[in-house]
């Protein structure tokens, strides 16, 4: 009887420990990354060589909707990456330092990659973040 006694005290004295624990350690929520804002295209690459970037500004809202000169759709966040889903629009971009999402993709002219970034309203002025 006193070793099932020392079992049960041994096992109340852990059970409380861990709870203890559970309670003291604050919890870890997975990071995620606000790209909500109005991002437009500063830089684009056709074939290895700069160009011009004429494309569209891209709207990304807070309610996980997109534009795109008026193509809508939901995005997602997925780890370092934005992925587009519309019913005509659908495509996956990389998250980079600086508010930038950057777009890489290979059409007849080759590799092309365009970098958008944030724009940030500050006091009646629209500014690059």
């Amino acid at each position: 009887m006193p070793r099932s006694r020392n079992l049960s005290k041994n096992f109340l004295t852990t059970a409380l420990g861990v709870a203890f624990l559970l309670l003291a350690v604050p919890a870890v929520h997975a990071q995620s990354t606000d790209v909500a804002g109005e991002y437009v295209c500063t830089e684009a690459h056709v074939a290895g060589k700069t160009v011009q970037c004429t494309a569209p500004p891209l709207s990304l809202k807070g309610d996980g909707k997109f534009e795109l000169q008026g193509r809508e759709g939901d995005y997602l966040v997925n780890g370092h990456w934005v992925e587009l889903k519309g019913e005509v629009l659908k495509s996956r971009a990389k998250i980079e330092a600086g508010h930038k999402i950057v777009f890489r993709f290979t059409n007849k002219k080759g590799a092309c990659e365009m970098i958008y970034e944030r724009r940030v309203a500050e006091l009646g002025k629209t500014n690059l973040s």
